[in-house]
């Protein structure tokens, strides 16, 4: 079992910046790829930003690149995600995700994640 918890959501103005955390419990932490996906009030979860387990290979929505950065440490057991240019678009419920895969790769697709976070809050204002 995985656990993630999720930090550094906030409010912020268009044009700021955030940086996202996810501190997974796994002792095995390095050997899962992880994501980002959110959800915004009625709309579908939407893929953000996916990493491999080794950090070599990363994927992002078409919307965020150029502006968002996905990394990784797996000596701290935790997944980033740094969010530049943010735009009110961007307001969403963050989550981020671990993939129970052996292959060193990065998922978009939500149903290939075994284990999610509770979310945190992301609130862009113009």
């Amino acid at each position: 079992q995985v656990q993630l918890v999720e930090s550094g959501g906030g409010l912020v103005q268009a044009g700021g910046s955030l940086r996202l955390s996810c501190a997974a419990s796994a002792r095995t932490f390095s050997t899962f790829p992880m994501g980002w996906f959110r959800q915004a009030p009625g709309k579908e979860r939407a893929f953000v930003a996916a990493i491999s387990w080794s950090g070599g290979s990363t994927y992002y929505g078409d919307s965020m690149k150029g502006r968002f950065t996905i990394s990784r440490d797996n000596a701290k057991n935790t997944v980033y995600l740094q969010m530049n240019s943010l735009k009110p678009e961007d307001t969403a419920v963050y989550y981020c995700a671990a993939a129970d895969r052996i292959y060193d790769l990065g998922y978009t697709d939500w149903n290939e994640y075994d284990y999610w976070g509770q979310g945190t809050q992301v609130t862009v204002s113009s």
